[in-house]
């Protein structure tokens, strides 16, 4: 793998029993050991991504081995379970939290399973993981009027930054989805880095606010987790992803077309 392409790992929920909505998008807190204990005995080096944005600004030299671990949403067991073997091998990671979804007072409700308190998430924080955006009520940003993705945006790095004390320096968008709108409007509401998913190993060519990720699955054995984090085959791994990925930002699009046409119209 060339030392200037970056294994982004995307991870949702960390639990034994997820709930139906998110058991195809979870690991098992098994699983989860098990493939920290590789990148530990492979040598990989996990940075949060506001580490790997400062680096790449400045021109400065990467780790050896640099890896990425990340959270989307805020699952519960991100706590429960990932944070104690983190902690064991000392590894950094980010949460991209969707503000509404978690449990207290800003919750709007809609979550798919048990996710995180503001308690948990500020123990999450002072442990040293990274806590970054990721919308307020977790929609399809790029199908949002300018008035409403403005509102997830900003509300969500305001809810951040009162429940933290810092604002958040990261955001990844919900689904993966973005457009250049989005990309601009995230950029202008202060946050220095975006990740997207597109499945393959990010490089400084994406640009800091299209960085490609790496989704880690139920279905993720070890063989290919090794391979993913080694950057070799990703292609492979994921060419169906990407075909479905091609023809649904197709039809997103012409839907976008089409409700700005409505609008136009009205």
């Amino acid at each position: 793998m060339s030392a200037s392409r970056v294994p982004i790992l995307m991870y949702h929920a960390v639990a034994h029993t997820p709930a139906r909505a998110t058991y195809g998008l979870s690991v098992s807190p098994h699983a989860f050991a098990r493939q920290m204990r590789l990148l530990a005995d492979r040598g990989f080096h996990p940075l949060t991504t506001e580490e790997l944005a400062k680096a790449w600004r400045a021109g400065s030299g990467l780790p050896r081995k640099p890896v990425l671990i990340t959270f989307d949403d805020g699952y519960e067991g991100v706590h429960r379970h990932a944070l104690p073997t983190l902690v064991e091998h000392r590894f950094s990671a980010t949460l991209f939290a969707s503000t509404g979804w978690l449990r207290g007072a800003h919750e709007t409700g809609g979550a798919l399973d048990l996710m995180l308190s503001w308690g948990q998430v500020r123990e999450l924080a002072a442990s040293g993981m990274e806590i970054g955006g990721h919308s307020h009520t977790h929609p399809q940003l790029d199908q949002l009027p300018d008035d409403q993705l403005w509102f997830e945006v900003l509300r969500c790095r305001e809810i951040l930054t009162t429940e933290l004390g810092r604002a958040p320096v990261s955001f990844a968008y919900p689904y993966g989805y973005s457009s250049r709108r989005v990309r601009r409007i995230v950029r202008a509401a202060g946050f220095g880095i975006s990740l997207a998913v597109g499945n393959g190993l990010a490089a400084r060519p994406q640009g800091p606010y299209a960085l490609e990720r790496v989704t880690v699955r139920r279905s993720t054995g070890m063989a290919e987790f090794e391979r993913l984090v080694e950057g070799r085959g990703v292609g492979r791994i994921f060419a169906r992803d990407r075909t479905l990925t091609k023809g649904y930002a197709l039809y997103r699009r012409t839907r976008q077309v089409v409700r700005k046409a409505s609008e136009t119209r009205v």
